[in-house]
C-alpha cells in the first residue's frame, strides 16, 4: 500500500493530536508487526519514501544513480523490504545506512545489502555470495563493533549485516559524506544520545531529515546506558537537529519545510521536535532538581517527574516503561 503525504506544521500538529487521542501508547501491533501484516509506503518527497510497520521506519531515496537505504527493519521483514523497494524502483540498492544497531534498524541489512550492487565492488565483505558485489552498509564505528563479535563468540547479527564502511567518531571524523542522485548526503554522529553510535542522515536536496531512535513521539526516549546513552545527549541530538531544520515559514498554510522521518511513528516536521525537545529539557530540569536536593531514584519517582507527558508518552507495560525511562534519566544525569 502506498500513500502520499503532505504535512504542514498545522496537519503535523493534528496528526499528532489525532494520535494522543486514539492512544498514548504504542499498540503491540506497532512495536512488532506481525510478519504476514503489510507494510506501508509513504511517498515524501518525489523520489523519496518511506515504508512503515517493517520494526523500525525505513527511508528509501531512488534516482538514476541507484537507491539508497536508511534502516532496514527487523529480520523477519527483510523480505517484505526489499519487495516493496523493487516496487520504487528497479536501479540497484548502492548503499545502506544504519543510524544505529538496534536489532529492529539493521535486521534487514543482510538482505537488503544482498539484493543490492556496489557502485565500485571492493571485495572483503561487499563480495559475499554475490557475483559485482553487494550494496555497502554505512553506521558510526560502534555499530560495527556491536555487530561483530569478539574472537571465539558467535555475533547475534550475520556476517552479511555488518557495517562494511565506517566513520570513527573516535578519530574526531564525526561526519560522512556523499553525493547520490543528485545531492548531498550527509552522515552525522549523535554522541552519548540514544546509545554512542547514533547517526543522522540528511538529503540535502529533498530536505529530508532520518533521525532514527534519537527521536521518537512514540514515546518517552529510550536511553541505553549499557551502550552509552545519556537524557542530555538525546536533547543535544534534538537540538543539532532543531538547527538543521527549516520550518514552513510564514506562508505556513503551504506544504514546505525540513521533513523529519524518526525511527518509528509519525513522519514530523521542526515543530514536533521543539515540542519533544522542551518536554525532556523540563523532564531534565525537573530530575536534576531533586538530585541537587539528595534525593533517592524512589523519592523522585513518587514526585512524578514527568507529570504532564505520562499519558502521551508513558508506559506502564512492554520494553520500555515510563519507569525504566525515569531510572535511566536519573542515571545519566549523575544520580547514585
Amino acid at each position: 500500500m502506498t500513500r502520499l503525504i503532505r504535512l504542514t506544521c498545522a496537519s503535523a500538529g493534528a496528526a499528532i493530536v489525532a494520535g494522543v487521542m486514539a492512544g498514548d501508547t504504542p499498540t503491540a501491533a506497532q512495536q512488532k508487526p506481525a510478519a504476514d501484516t503489510a507494510l506501508e509506503v509513504i511517498q515524501i518527497r518525489p523520489q523519496f519514501y518511506v515504508i512503515v510497520g517493517g520494526g523500525s521506519n525505513v527511508a528509501v531515496q531512488f534516482g538514476p544513480d541507484g537507491v539508497v537505504v536508511v534502516d532496514t527493519g527487523s529480520a523477519d521483514r527483510a523480505d517484505q523490504v526489499v519487495a516493496e523497494i523493487r516496487k520504487l524502483s528497479n536501479q540497484p540498492i548502492r548503499y545502506v545506512i544504519n543510524t544505529s544497531a538496534d536489532p529492529d534498524h539493521v535486521g534487514g541489512n543482510d538482505k537488503v545489502s544482498a539484493a543490492g550492487q556496489s557502485v565500485i565492488p571492493t571485495g572483503g565483505l561487499n563480495e559475499i555470495g554475490a557475483a559485482g558485489g553487494r550494496a555497502p552498509i554505512l553506521a558510526e564505528e560502534h555499530v560495527q563493533a556491536r555487530m561483530t563479535a569478539p574472537t571465539g563468540e558467535k555475533s547475534a547479527f550475520p556476517f552479511g549485516s555488518w557495517p562494511t564502511v565506517t566513520y570513527s567518531s573516535e578519530l574526531e571524523e564525526t561526519q560522512k559524506d556523499l553525493y547520490f542522485n543528485g545531492e548531498a548526503v550527509i552522515v552525522n554522529y549523535q554522541p552519548e544520545a540514544h546509545t554512542d553510535g547514533d547517526s543522522t542522515v540528511f538529503f540535502r536536496r529533498s530536505d529530508v531529515l532520518v533521525v532514527g531512535d534519537v527521536f521518537d513521539q512514540t514515546r518517552f526516549p529510550v536511553i541505553d546506558l549499557e551502550k552509552g546513552g545519556s537524557l542530555q545527549g538525546i536533547i543535544d541530538s534534538l537540538n543539532r537537529i532543531i538547527q538543521i531544520t527549516v520550518p514552513p515559514v510564514p506562508l505556513v498554510w503551504q506544504d514546505g519545510g525540513t521533513v523529519v522521518v524518526p525511527g518509528h511513528g509519525l513522519i514530523s516536521h521542526e515543530a514536533d521536535v521543539v515540542d519533544y525537545r522542551d518536554m525532556l529539557t523540563i523532564i531534565r530540569d525537573r530530575i536534576q532538581d531533586l538530585i541537587a536536593k539528595g534525593q533517592t531514584l524512589e523519592q523522585i519517582r513518587k514526585t512524578d517527574p514527568v507529570k504532564g507527558y505520562r499519558r502521551r508518552y508513558g508506559s506502564n507495560t512492554g520494553p520500555w516503561t515510563t519507569d525504566r525511562f525515569v531510572e535511566a534519566a536519573y542515571k545519566s544525569l549523575g544520580g547514585k
